[in-house]
């Protein structure tokens, strides 16, 4: 990890999703939810950085704050020097996005969907294929699936591909958002292994939503604790730890959120 080059940067974010109500044909606004409020952070070149958070605490509009799906109210988010408002093309081209539930062609083959994705950036026909290979077979997607329907894969599957789709770009930045909920124990596995060689060999920066506080643990080198749209901490895994009593036990992360937020870390399948 680089501390030299600084790949993203928030400077007093905030985003509010507002309501309004229509009464006696005038429209009147409502507070709405701060989804994200008054947040600043950097992140470094090569850095893999945790968001954790339960649902609802803002975890995913700070990850489409910083893929240019949402724009901030106020604040500013630079990726790599370049203002997310004022240069959205700039900063599409460095960054791609994985969600838990990624978008494809069920009735298309991963090869399908992966000349489709490719042809969209503008890779040519040969260049296209030759990236698409050149990422499956880093993946360990087995031949024989490439061109069955996607919707015969399993999820573990599928999520490999949707990482592959976001490789084809070879982004600087990859945002990851909760891409191994609802993933079988084998491609959890599968899944982070994959995320530990990116950065190690693909010299990728990536940020991680996730509710797993084993997974970030494990993979994050720093990690923000969000809840009702703040950081509330923001440290290593090692000195988050430390920010809570031993009681006789290693502290683990969710002591340090539960601590930290009063509140008991849910999954969404536990919901």
């Amino acid at each position: 990890m680089s501390a030299q080059v600084i790949a993203l940067e928030m400077q007093n974010v905030s985003k509010r999703f507002g309501q309004s109500e229509f009464k006696w044909f005038k429209r009147k606004e409502k507070a709405g939810t701060l989804a994200v409020d008054n947040v600043s952070v950097t992140v470094y070149r090569g850095e893999i950085f945790g968001v954790l958070g339960p649902n609802g605490s803002g975890k995913s509009t700070f990850i489409r704050l910083l893929s240019t799906l949402l724009v901030p109210d106020t604040g500013t988010v630079m990726v790599f020097g370049h203002d997310v408002q004022r240069e959205e093309r700039t900063v599409q081209r460095l960054i791609n996005r994985v969600s838990v539930e990624a978008a494809f062609f069920k009735k298309l083959s991963p090869l399908e969907n992966l000349m489709y994705g490719a042809r969209l950036y503008g890779l040519s026909g040969g260049e296209a294929r030759r990236k698409i290979n050149e990422i499956l077979k880093r993946l360990d997607l087995r031949a024989d699936s490439i061109d069955k329907p996607m919707e015969e894969m399993s999820r573990g599957m599928q999520q490999k591909v949707a990482i592959a789709r976001a490789l084809l770009t070879a982004p600087v930045l990859l945002l990851l958002d909760e891409p191994t909920t609802g993933l079988d124990p084998r491609s959890k596995r599968e899944v982070q292994t994959l995320v530990r060689e990116l950065r190690d060999t693909h010299d990728a920066t990536i940020v991680l939503t996730t509710h797993d506080m084993d997974e970030a643990d494990a993979l994050c080198d720093r990690i923000a604790i969000v809840n009702d749209g703040k950081i509330v901490a923001l440290d290593t895994p090692k000195g988050l730890k430390k920010l809570v009593n031993r009681n006789g036990h290693a502290p683990t992360l969710e002591d340090v959120f539960m601590q930290l937020t009063g509140k008991q870390l849910k999954t969404e399948e536990e919901e």
